[in-house]
């Protein structure tokens, strides 16, 4: 898998850092930072950083020079950039950081483990370039039928769009289930110390923003005729209806693992 697969316009990444960040990550970042242990002098390194907020958090406690930001896309981190310049951002790829060895005493990983085409030997690298002893911690999202308002909606969008969507939309939830999660770890060489679920928010301001947002930025979206996307947005209002309030806005929970471990 080339670096192009994971490339985005810089409009993307914009419209990722304005949508996706305050809807699902700013929320984990704070509790991947937190469950990390991330204190005041350590070297942190976010690993997958996206537009950086997992990195953002890190800076508030660590400070921005004791803090990086490693992505394989050019256009999240000219993003990251632009919000943070006083933390340094890199472009690399999680299989092989451009990084030098034990060079950071925490190793964050933010919803990102479940895309790499081989996430232990991410992992080896995220070990490689921590400390003896430091910390490597990821959050995933958990496993599909874990999740009340996602499984049902990524049930209903395959009898529209058929089993092609199913599995485009099951990469997300691959790294869900602890016992695979913990054996990742284990043979990444890793000491796992905790594992945890956290439940978080996704919101949205409707159930037609929920579907932009999950189906729009994924490639699902390009193999749905118009018929199919009208039929998955009217399914939408149906599976989300328990999740969403009065004024129409969608607060779906996110079940989710927080995995710490050791060099």
């Amino acid at each position: 898998m080339t670096s192009e697969t994971f490339q985005l316009e810089l409009a993307a990444a914009e419209a990722y850092e304005e949508r996706f960040v305050p809807a699902i990550f700013a929320e984990w970042a704070q509790v991947l930072v937190t469950e990390a242990g991330v204190a005041p002098g350590q070297r942190v390194l976010d690993v997958a950083c996206g537009t950086g907020i997992a990195a953002r958090r890190a800076a508030e406690i660590a400070g921005a020079p004791a803090v990086t930001g490693v992505d394989i896309n050019d256009a999240m981190l000219k993003v990251a950039a632009r919000i943070r310049p006083d933390i340094t951002w890199l472009l690399g790829d999680a299989a092989a950081l451009p990084l030098p060895d034990a060079d950071f005493d925490t190793v964050l990983c933010q919803m990102a483990l479940m895309f790499f085409p081989d996430p232990a030997g991410a992992l080896r690298e995220m070990g490689r370039v921590a400390s003896v002893g430091g910390t490597i911690a990821a959050a995933v999202p958990g496993r599909l039928e874990d999740q009340p308002a996602y499984g049902p909606f990524v049930e209903m969008v395959a009898r529209h769009a058929g089993a092609e969507a199913m599995s485009l939309l099951s990469v997300y939830w691959a790294c869900g289930d602890p016992e695979r999660l913990q054996r990742l770890f284990a043979e990444a060489g890793l000491t796992v110390t905790a594992i945890r679920t956290h439940v978080g928010t996704a919101r949205y301001a409707s159930a037609d923003d929920f579907v932009v947002g999950e189906v729009e930025s994924t490639p699902l979206m390009d193999r749905l005729t118009p018929e199919q996307y009208a039929q998955v947005r009217l399914g939408a209002k149906a599976v989300l209806q328990p999740f969403t309030d009065r004024d129409g806005s969608v607060a779906a929970p996110l079940h989710g693992l927080i995995i710490v471990a050791r060099r």
